[in-house]
């Protein structure tokens, strides 16, 4: 059949990335015809991947599938290789929903709105790109066309330091993204065949030397991506002076990019490696979540509080990475989709909140969540869904990596005891800093008194005058409009798939959980003669009894 031989995940990628070079043609004066054809771009793109993985996708087979290979620059080794698994299907739609939703939230962008949606196009095509890559030169083209489009996009119409922002998010991730490169090299051309193909440096058998090298240095280039301590300070930056709908690409689809790098490459590609890293993961992942949350909490500017909510949920992702279980690693993968839908809701409804207010500030707002109470109802779902609620998608991720973390069978019980105690530490401190941002944000004293009621047109207390943080307004000039029909629809579907997936999260994990359990299968294979090899590893730094040659469960010398 014709559908069966339709390339479409190029179309899909093409899609967009074609329709970028129409915008500027269009006779637009206004910006109206061009946020109408971007949008119809992204949902027409998205309704095709949804079509394409819905008809050719089978969700019970582990193998790479949609499968498309054309030489592309054979003097370079390399192929336009492009395929789906369960690892790249739900981030594909992950990053075409979010990305969609976005073009729809910068509905009221008019500096520049020609050269705004092209670059949000491009920036489309470029996320699909690196999750559907199976050439390792043609990730790192996808990987590097995506940092252009975001850093014009906040150097642009970010804050009053968004050109600081922006280019210190190029210089960490541009230099860290060397790192991809040399990877790269150094896997093709390691052996007697030259090649960029995953598939094919994925069987070769590299020295545990050069393979620990290419693990560090991947580590590095998608830790930076993943926002891992101490990698991660662009973040905070980024998001404090982005616009909205690109804190939403940044929050819901960018970080992602860090984690599925580390379970595509690390994990898939170089196993052996894994072995020895797994415990510093773990680590890290500890680390992210604790500090995350105190740094989270210390913030006063709304947007750095939730970037650093993502540093500190991104540390779960670590854990269920690390766990070598199959619940840990599923949980990973369900956290990095949770926690795209759940940041991308909250910092829309920050930009929300800032086009009624003209601040993110949270010591200057307060007291409107009696006048804008649809604003009010949406936040606080959101907040309860990023705080791991039961019956969101928050709580099964981190529930899951909880679980898988603690029945591994490869740490000690005092390690992972430690472990889930201060990850622990971390999920009570979420709902502390998110819910004193909801007291900040809608409650406070009586506006009377917040106000001070030194506008001199008040010539008496007016119990319905309305403070907009510092500002007091009479009723008849206050901008408290609430939530018009267009940001309800972008929250609700938002919304809708967090409830979805937490109280039915089968919805989605039926769609990776063959493919968790076949690379869980493929990592835990070394562990064995790596810790047969090396008994006394890591013995000695975690105070745990040496293990002797002839056990069979050994492994990094943390075990019962």
């Amino acid at each position: 059949m014709i559908a069966d031989r339709f390339p479409w995940l190029t179309a899909i990628i093409l899609l967009p990335l074609v329709a970028s070079f129409v915008v500027p043609v269009l006779p637009d004066k206004n910006g109206k015809l061009v946020r109408w054809f971007a949008l119809g771009v992204g949902i027409a793109d998205f309704v095709l991947m949804c079509c394409a993985f819905w008809k050719h996708y089978d969700a019970s087979s582990a193998t790479f599938q949609l499968a498309e290979n054309y030489a592309w620059v054979p003097q370079l080794g390399l192929s336009w290789a492009v395929s789906v698994d369960g690892l790249s299907v739900p981030l594909v739609l992950l990053a075409g929903l979010v990305t969609t939703l976005s073009i729809l939230a910068a509905w009221q962008v008019n500096h520049k709105p020609s050269l705004f949606y092209f670059l949000m196009l491009v920036l489309y095509a470029a996320q699909i790109g690196v999750f559907v890559a199976q050439d390792m030169l043609l990730l790192f083209i996808m990987w590097e066309l995506e940092l252009v489009p975001v850093y014009l996009l906040v150097s642009i119409w970010g804050g009053q330091k968004r050109r600081y922002a922006a280019t210190k998010f190029l210089l960490y991730t541009a230099a860290a993204s060397i790192f991809i490169l040399v990877a790269a090299l150094g896997m093709a051309f390691y052996g007697d065949t030259i090649s960029f193909d995953m598939a094919v440096l994925g069987v070769k058998d590299y020295p545990i030397v050069l393979e620990v090298l290419l693990y560090a240095g991947l580590l590095i280039a998608f830790g930076v991506k993943l926002a891992i301590f101490p990698l991660h300070t662009w973040l905070p930056d980024a998001h404090g002076e982005a616009s909205a709908p690109v804190s939403m690409i940044l929050a819901g689809v960018l970080l992602k990019m860090g984690g599925y790098g580390l379970i595509r490459v690390n994990l898939e590609m170089l196993p052996d490696a894994h072995v020895y890293f797994a415990p510093i993961l773990m680590i890290l992942g500890v680390v992210n979540i604790i500090y995350g949350a105190f740094n989270s909490f210390a913030q006063t500017n709304m947007k750095r509080r939730l970037a650093y909510s993502s540093v500190s949920h991104m540390g779960f992702v670590l854990l269920g990475i690390a766990s070598f279980t199959d619940l840990g690693i599923s949980g990973a993968l369900l956290q990095m989709i949770s926690h795209g839908l759940i940041a991308s809701v909250l910092f829309f409804l920050a930009g929300v909140t800032y086009d009624r207010t003209h601040t993110m500030l949270l010591n200057e707002m307060g007291n409107i969540g009696k006048v804008m109470p649809k604003v009010f109802a949406l936040f606080t779902a959101s907040t309860m869904a990023s705080l791991a609620l039961p019956g969101m998608s928050g709580f099964v991720s981190e529930l899951s990596v909880f679980v898988g973390v603690t029945t591994s069978d490869i740490y000690s019980s005092p390690f992972r005891i430690v472990t889930v105690f201060l990850a622990a530490v971390g999920l009570i401190l979420t709902p502390i800093y998110l819910l004193s941002m909801l007291r900040q944000l809608f409650y406070g004293t009586d506006t009377a008194l917040a106000c001070g009621m030194t506008d001199p047109r008040m010539n008496q207390i007016d119990q319905d005058a309305v403070c907009f943080g510092n500002s007091c307004v009479l009723p008849a000039d206050a901008q408290y409009n609430d939530a018009n029909p267009r940001e309800v629809f972008i929250a609700a579907c938002f919304l809708i798939p967090i409830i979805g997936f937490g109280l039915y999260p089968k919805l989605v994990t039926q769609v990776y959980d063959v493919k968790t359990v076949a690379v869980n299968t493929e990592v835990r294979q070394p562990y064995t003669k790596v810790a047969q090899e090396h008994p006394a590893l890591y013995a000695t730094g975690f105070s745990f009894s040496k293990i002797g040659s002839s056990q069979v469960e050994p492994v990094l010398g943390v075990l019962k």
